[in-house]
């Protein structure tokens, strides 16, 4: 392929489709190229995401993305139309339930739930009696106090999110364009176009990279340096037959593990203490954990998982940000016109609706109209200025 595009996207994956979807329905004229090096999109974060949103988050901005986050996918058909082909995300809000174990703990859970309901979250704080009268299954000798967000979260269809977006951005007029980028084009301050593994080069005149774990290769091509690096997570489905809960949040548990209930068993998985940076190719499971690190402490959390057979298991990876775990969104300093949107560290996907709106008015406008994202701006991975999110899953 050649020719000369407004915008080339690199990564066609949810915020990728996101991002199309929103700037042709705001410039409908805009000739908009997506590159997708894996249509069937069977490695993407997308796909491999537990695929789930939620409100509890200690910074503002975060709280504020997945505010319009949730709302836009609970009513999902509505806003796409019927272009995208998906008509409902099956949204199931059975809410999210941080654990602590210490009274600092609580304290931290106190500040940041008065935050989040400011911004019009439900989050509650459950001492232990309250929360053993909600949840009389759980032995919660060791908890303190749980964080509840009892509507606004929950998990819904991943793929119907990233494929409603991608079909309403092609009914728009986008291009979705099967191949690799493999160069860009640069002219001072300007990449001028981007060079295919085909062997073709499009023009651009403005680029956007949203390449998940393949960001960081994408944007040294352009001489930046962004801190995303792929970490590896082992998600494993378990039959429980004497812990029958399908009305349990997801329960982020302060021993170390999460856990949710699907479709009468459960998801659940951990984060080793000594993770660290996988090969891009490497989706080899660490079968190890759940029986190392996991199945005792979902025993400790509730004698119902005395019996339990794993069922299948998967890899996905985390654009995982070293810096602090938050997403890079904006124009890199030092270019007119070379934008990212990555190093979501795992929250992309609910993520995705927000981000997606944010940099097509940045792109559009030169600023931000709705939520301000520029807390999130690369220009703090070169001031080395962490912004750090506390609730990290």
């Amino acid at each position: 392929m050649s020719g000369n595009w407004d915008v080339v996207i690199i990564g066609g994956a949810v915020t990728g489709a996101s991002a199309a979807w929103w700037l042709k329905g705001a410039a409908p004229d805009l000739r908009v190229l997506v590159v997708e090096k894996d249509p069937t999109y069977a490695f993407a974060a997308t796909a491999l995401s537990v695929a789930s949103v939620r409100q509890q988050f200690s910074n503002p901005v975060n709280v504020e993305i997945s505010r319009f986050g949730v709302d836009f996918i609970r009513h999902f058909a509505d806003r796409v139309g019927p272009e995208g082909g998906v008509p409902s995300l099956g949204l199931k809000e059975n809410g999210y339930l941080f654990l602590t174990g210490s009274e600092a703990g609580r304290a931290v859970m106190e500040e940041i739930a008065g935050m989040q309901r400011g911004l019009g979250a439900a989050t509650e704080v459950l001492d232990r009696a309250a929360l053993a009268a909600k949840f009389p299954w759980m032995v919660l000798d060791d908890v303190v106090a749980g964080s509840f967000g009892p509507r606004d979260e929950g998990w819904f269809d991943n793929m119907g999110l990233l494929g409603g977006f991608r079909a309403a951005a092609i009914a728009r007029g986008a291009v979705f364009l099967r191949d690799e980028v493999v160069g860009l084009q640069r002219e001072g301050g300007r990449i001028t176009g981007v060079t295919l593994k085909s062997g073709g080069t499009v023009g651009a005149g403005q680029v956007l990279c949203t390449a998940g774990t393949g960001a960081t290769a994408i944007c040294a091509m352009a001489g930046a340096d962004l801190p995303v690096e792929p970490r590896k997570r082992t998600v494993f489905v378990i039959d429980a037959p004497n812990a029958r809960h399908p009305d349990a949040p997801l329960i982020i548990d302060h021993s170390g593990i999460y856990l949710r209930p699907e479709h009468g068993q459960w998801i659940t998985a951990t984060v080793p203490d000594d993770d660290g940076p996988c090969a891009l190719d490497d989706w080899e499971p660490d079968h190890a954990q759940f029986e190392n690190l996991i199945w005792e402490r979902l025993y400790n959390r509730s004698e119902g998982f005395d019996a339990v057979k794993v069922t299948r298991f998967w890899v996905g990876h985390y654009d995982y940000n070293r810096l602090d775990q938050n997403a890079v969104i904006g124009i890199w300093p030092g270019y007119e016109n070379f934008y990212i949107g990555g190093g979501f560290s795992g929250h992309g996907l609910q993520q995705s609706p927000a981000v997606g709106r944010g940099l097509s008015e940045l792109m559009l406008t030169g600023s931000y109209q709705t939520i301000d994202l520029a807390p999130l701006s690369p220009q703090r991975i070169l001031d080395n200025r962490p912004f750090l999110e506390r609730a990290i899953v």
